[in-house]
């Protein structure tokens, strides 16, 4: 794969695209070497699923509740029948505070997404200078990315 050797080409497009759609073999592997060569690079990487995400903006820079989800017969007497909203620290938080690095988030199963979700995270990209993303949009036969916002004009 000499498309792997370095990441150049790759972190030359995330830091002027800021987020990127990427297709990966379905095999896997290819998305670690990545993370390593941006780890190596300088960058701080979270990597997380799209699902369960909701609001992009609140699940990454803003405290916010989560209940939890309902498992049958529960007694309604207390907290109605959805149980106690758990507090759930922001995921992004401890990446961006007291830290000058560049941060990426890998996003998983991106396809989920809908259109606006995607446009919520270009923004994101947008405000905050220090953040890239890199959304899963799905497999292909080999490795190949575009910019989120040539993927959303088509």
């Amino acid at each position: 794969m000499p498309l792997l050797l370095s990441g150049r080409e790759f972190r030359r497009e995330l830091e002027t695209a800021k987020c990127i759609a990427i297709h990966v073999p379905l095999e896997g592997g290819a998305e670690t070497r990545l993370l390593r060569r941006m780890r190596a690079a300088g960058y701080k990487t979270e990597l997380t699923s799209a699902r369960g995400l909701g609001d992009p903006e609140i699940f990454l820079f803003q405290l916010h509740g989560v209940r939890p989800p309902h498992l049958g017969h529960q007694t309604v007497g207390r907290n109605a029948a959805v149980g106690e909203v758990q507090q759930v620290q922001p995921q992004l938080g401890h990446l961006l505070d007291g830290n000058n690095k560049p941060v990426l988030l890998w996003i998983l199963e991106g396809q989920i997404l809908s259109r606006s979700e995607l446009i919520a995270l270009c923004d994101l990209c947008q405000r905050e200078e220090r953040l890239r993303i890199v959304v899963e949009m799905g497999g292909a036969r080999h490795l190949r990315w575009q910019p989120m916002q040539n993927l959303l004009e088509a």
